[in-house]
């Protein structure tokens, strides 16, 4: 199914990503995660990419298996580190195994990089795939906007760019103020962006990891969130409980501003995602 149709379904939409495992050894347990994740009946379930393509041939077999568990899968495929011909085979061994949803990524420069780029942005990669076969092709989106851009109207200018290729929805990086997102979400309706734009949700169970991940991201964290942050860091059980609260709220909210599609962070992690699964049943 494509994941479009989903999108423009009656209901909220809910799903979660997975990501390969960094090494062939951990495929196993990697593997059982994911296949609980898929028991909980998500609306689609997005398959990361690893850095420089290191994981992609994991990217392709595990959204071929969740296809055969009935879930469907979202492929990433990024590009930045790519030539035509490492996208032409991905893309064909995605086609191979019947799926049909890609989210088109420039992924990050390698700062060793010697090589002249193929790709230099995304929307290269979606005019790409768009010439490839009949894919639904998604986008990412930044609500805080991109690191790399000057200001937001430069950033809103190259995503309307990406979606002119011919993206058909868009998913955004990870937010925890949702006043952040739906401004955004006006600065993209005003530029002539009608796509379905996802909200993406990361439930926080880890202290450090979160921090790190906002250092990187350059994404914002509210003060009451600091607050459950630092009340909570050395003791796992309760952030873990209490960050799933926090974005059960978020999600709540979402759906009540009638935002229809949330993506949720779960990092592998079953249990975050029943949990998140479950307090939203009646919603959904």
């Amino acid at each position: 199914m494509k994941i479009i149709d989903i999108l423009h379904g009656e209901r909220p939409s809910l799903s979660f990503e997975v990501f390969p495992p960094k090494t062939s050894d951990r495929f196993d347990s990697v593997k059982e995660a994911i296949e609980q994740i898929a028991g909980l009946s998500p609306s689609f379930m997005s398959v990361t990419y690893g850095a420089g393509g290191g994981t992609s041939a994991y990217t392709t077999e595990i959204a071929k298996r969740l296809k055969g568990l009935g879930v469907t899968p979202l492929a990433h495929l990024s590009c930045v580190s790519s030539t035509r011909e490492r996208v032409e085979n991905e893309l064909a061994a995605l086609r191979e195994a019947g799926v049909e949803n890609v989210l088109a990524l420039r992924g990050d420069i390698p700062a060793d990089m010697e090589s002249p780029l193929v790709y230099r942005y995304a929307s290269e990669l979606v005019a790409e795939i768009r010439g490839r076969g009949d894919f639904c092709i998604g986008g990412a989106c930044y609500p805080e906007g991109h690191p790399e851009s000057a200001t937001w109207m430069d950033d809103v200018r190259h995503l309307k760019e990406k979606v002119d290729e011919g993206c058909e929805f868009l998913t955004t990086q990870m937010f925890f103020d949702n006043d952040i997102f739906y401004n955004f979400l006006y600065r993209a309706r005003e530029a002539g962006i009608d796509v379905p734009i996802v909200a993406g949700i990361m439930p926080v169970t880890n202290a450090k990891q979160i921090r790190r991940i906002c250092a990187i991201s350059g994404t914002a964290l509210p003060q009451r969130f600091r607050r459950i942050i630092d009340k909570y860091r050395d003791d796992p059980a309760a952030l873990a409980q209490a960050g799933i609260a926090f974005a059960t709220e978020q999600i709540v909210d979402l759906f009540a501003n009638g935002v229809k599609g949330v993506h949720v962070y779960s990092m592998n992690k079953p249990e975050v995602a029943a949990k998140i699964k479950d307090n939203l049943s009646a919603l959904l």
